[in-house]
């Protein structure tokens, strides 16, 4: 059965049709292997951050960390700039679930924010190391080649926690530059990304 609008077909036979909704190009992935940093920097080793897209998706799958308690976290630089500290602004909050069911949380996260903060922001938290324990999800950039806007982000992610808690925890906010961003870098607080895989997509 389709799906029409103002007979327009939208969906026909589960598809949906051609010029309704954006593609999803993948245009790196870099595994990690005791790495102390996972970077994307545009026009080197095959990666567009650039106008070609005006939205970028980074995925993470398995990020596990070296050392035990870690936090995963990100920061960018402006085209041209370097040492990945340009000004954010962000919320984060998270809910929280015990495996034995006996603690459960929905929580604003202050320790996590920033307010005109130059750092690399959390994204995921208190990760454990050990061999079953690791992180998952999404971190999506809007329109970073703008020379106009700031630039949005939206991130979510579950950890598994070191004690035995899963955390789905979003962070949102804003890079407050109107030059273009073309560089990203992914780390945990502490020690070595031990294993896991970030595929940067481009969404037309």
């Amino acid at each position: 059965m389709a799906l029409i609008s103002n007979g327009t077909t939208v969906f026909d036979a589960g598809s949906m049709a051609s010029g309704f909704g954006g593609s999803m190009t993948l245009i790196k992935k870099l595994t990690a292997s005791s790495s102390a940093t996972l970077s994307f920097v545009d026009g080197s080793s095959g990666v567009v951050l650039d106008n070609t897209y005006k939205e970028y998706l980074f995925t993470f799958n398995n990020m596990h960390p070296a050392t035990d308690n870690a936090d995963f976290r990100f920061q960018a630089n402006k085209s041209g700039g370097s040492g990945y500290n340009e000004t954010i602004t962000s919320n984060t909050f998270q809910a929280y679930h015990e495996e034995g069911g006996s603690s459960a949380v929905l929580q604003y996260r202050t320790d996590y924010d920033q307010a005109q903060g130059t750092g690399f922001q959390i994204i995921a938290n208190t990760c454990g190391n050990g061999n079953d324990e690791s992180i998952s999800g999404y971190l999506h950039i809007f329109n970073p080649s703008s020379t106009t806007s700031v630039k949005h982000f939206i991130a979510r992610t579950n950890t598994y926690y070191y004690g035995d808690i899963t955390i789905d925890l979003y962070s949102s906010g804003y890079f407050n530059e109107t030059d273009a961003i073309d560089e990203f870098q992914f780390k945990f607080s502490t020690g070595n990304i031990d294993a896991g895989d970030i595929c940067l997509y481009g969404i037309a």
